[in-house]
């Protein structure tokens, strides 16, 4: 088995440690389920610099230094740590610049007005935010999962008009947490679409986010509505509009899209220290698959 692999697995296995006890026993033999999914998602990684394809809507220009696991791999991946993709789930980008992925989706919601970002208030979407991951907290509860809350942003809300892009960043905290050791990050990127968006998201930690923020960046802009798919195309005749406007995208609808990632982004900071969680593991394997040196 390769050297880095074998060392991703390690990290992948003890994830399973650290996560809550309905979850370790889902399967007769977890660990066994995250070894081989590791090794699969390995197996179908595809290097950049390449095209994409994400369905029908639009395609990623994978630059260089960027490895793509598909959809099938990278759901097994996902799930193996106790995490439902959806069916607009396409799959994850990892890379010499990232330390853990990216998760890349398609949500068919129907074109997103976006007029209201002319007027956005950050503090109030801020409170938004809050106030929508609170009430997402017992569900998390009835899964086993630990509550989190909203601290604040990390980059607040932007919305660029022109390119039909938005990034925003908020910093996470599980609320069992005592000492602020438990914290992530989740830096969330969006492009808007004829039929829906796209979103494009980072879960890492607050020590390692700045650096990893022009990588997120790259990739959004890296990623296109095929001809036909653009916002631009919309139909206000025939088309399907969506039934939010753009401040959902990081208010209510933004917290329970959040769900188990923001769980995951507790999790990366936790054992970010330790080196032990499966995010971690994953990405420097594929940054030395991709013939990267890991400069951490």
């Amino acid at each position: 088995m390769h050297p880095v692999l074998r060392t991703s697995l390690v990290a992948l296995s003890l994830l399973l440690i650290s996560l809550p006890q309905a979850r370790a026993t889902d399967t007769p033999d977890p660990r066994a389920r995250i070894k081989a999914t590791a090794e699969a998602a390995f197996a179908a990684l595809q290097k950049g610099p390449q095209d994409i394809a994400l369905g029908e809507q639009g395609q990623l220009r994978l630059p260089e230094g960027y490895g793509f696991i598909p959809r099938a791999e990278a759901t097994a991946v996902m799930e193996a740590q106790g995490n439902q993709v959806g069916q607009g789930f396409h799959g994850l980008v990892v890379g010499d610049k990232l330390k853990g992925f990216v998760s890349v989706r398609f949500e068919p919601s129907g074109y997103v007005k976006d007029e209201e970002a002319k007027d956005w208030n950050a503090d109030a979407l801020l409170q938004n935010l809050k106030d929508g991951t609170d009430a997402t907290n017992e569900h998390r509860r009835q899964l086993g999962l630990p509550e989190v809350k909203v601290l604040g942003w990390i980059e607040a809300p932007h919305y660029d008009a022109a390119t039909h892009r938005l990034v925003w960043s908020a910093a996470l905290q599980s609320r069992s947490d005592q000492d602020g050791t438990d914290e992530g990050v989740n830096f969330n990127t969006y492009v808007l679409g004829r039929e829906g968006y796209f979103s494009m998201n980072l879960v890492t930690s607050p020590a390692s986010i700045e650096q990893e923020k022009p990588a997120a960046r790259e990739l959004l802009a890296a990623l296109d509505f095929n001809e036909g798919k653009r916002y631009a195309d919309f139909n206000e005749r025939t088309d399907k509009v969506a039934e939010y406007g753009l401040a959902a995208l990081v208010g209510g609808i933004a917290a329970k899209k959040l769900g188990l990632l923001a769980t995951l982004g507790v999790f990366l900071a936790k054992f970010w220290k330790i080196g032990a969680l499966a995010l971690v593991g994953l990405g420097a394997g594929a940054r030395r698959l991709l013939g990267r040196k890991d400069s951490a």
